[in-house]
């Protein structure tokens, strides 16, 4: 995720970092350019049509396109940035509940009782870690060589990583029940912040695998598409040969847009303008090291 300072103006209008839409569409763009000329060129110098013709009626059907392509790709761009903000949200629970249940832990347990205050630091840490790694489709199993512990050391590296670590918590947890390091009825204090791990994934799971139906994200392209290729045909009376660089405009605006919208609505996938996982779960295994340990 990019940081930046929002009231740099001018900064924004002429920088260009790697995941701008520019870069991505300029061969298209060129050949927008090189269309928008051609038939230019066929309506005004080799069949000269005339401005009454039956071409310049199309600005009206054109405007009024535009109107219902406006709205749909509002609505486009508001559906990805809802699922962008939606997994922020959900990440900031993680945050809450990893710090919930590390401050109760600590109150819980034995100053002394080093091993499982390091076992509950590190294991809290690797949930973030290894859901990260999980939603972005990463190896998740390199997370795991990096931990020291016995218990976690011994994990099965296979299958659904977060939910074995929610597993190795819970059961820890009970273990120490029956151990009576802990009383029963603290198992009330912090069983919601336990489960609160696995609420938290679900619904990044349910973000992560529901993209936006593969019938409307056609209908959008085709939409823009027919737009732009329609678009000099009855503006070229009106504009002349300037309706190449507006042709060029409107396609990089409205094929950008789709683009933006299509790379936020699956923000974790660590593109440019995704929720910073990585960075936010080694806050996590920070936070938690500094109540614990």
């Amino acid at each position: 995720m990019i940081a930046y300072n929002p009231k740099e103006w001018f900064t924004f209008i002429f920088r260009l970092h790697k995941a701008d839409t520019i870069q991505k569409l300029t061969p298209m763009m060129i050949a927008i350019a090189i269309y928008g000329g051609l038939i230019a060129y066929l309506e005004l110098d080799f069949f000269q049509l005339d401005k009454e013709s039956v071409a310049k009626n199309i600005t009206v059907v054109h405007s009024l396109l535009g109107f219902v392509l406006s709205l749909l790709l509002v609505f486009r761009t508001n559906t990805a940035y809802d699922r962008w903000w939606e997994g922020r949200r959900l990440w900031g629970s993680l945050v809450n509940s990893s710090r919930n249940l590390s401050i109760k832990l600590d109150a819980l347990l034995d100053t002394e009782d080093k091993e499982n205050r390091i076992f509950f630091a590190e294991t809290i840490g690797l949930y973030a870690n290894t859901l990260s790694a999980h939603l972005s489709s990463e190896e998740q199993r390199l997370i795991l060589d990096e931990i020291d512990h016995p218990e976690l050391k011994g994990m099965d590296q296979e299958g659904h990583l977060p939910n074995k670590i929610t597993s190795l918590l819970i059961n820890k947890v009970n273990n120490l029940v029956k151990d009576k390091v802990i009383l029963p009825e603290h198992l009330l204090f912090i069983n919601n912040d336990l489960s609160a791990f696995t609420d938290v994934c679900g619904a990044c799971e349910r973000i992560k695998n529901t993209p936006i139906p593969f019938s409307y994200s056609l209908f959008i392209k085709k939409f823009i598409f027919f737009y732009i290729m329609s678009f000099p045909f009855g503006f070229v009376f009106s504009l002349k040969y300037l309706v190449i660089p507006v042709l060029v405009f409107m396609f990089y605006v409205l094929v950008s847009l789709e683009l933006i919208a299509e790379e936020i609505e699956d923000p974790f996938n660590n593109d440019t303008n995704d929720i910073p996982t990585k960075r936010i779960a080694e806050n996590i295994k920070n936070q938690v090291a500094e109540l614990l340990l």
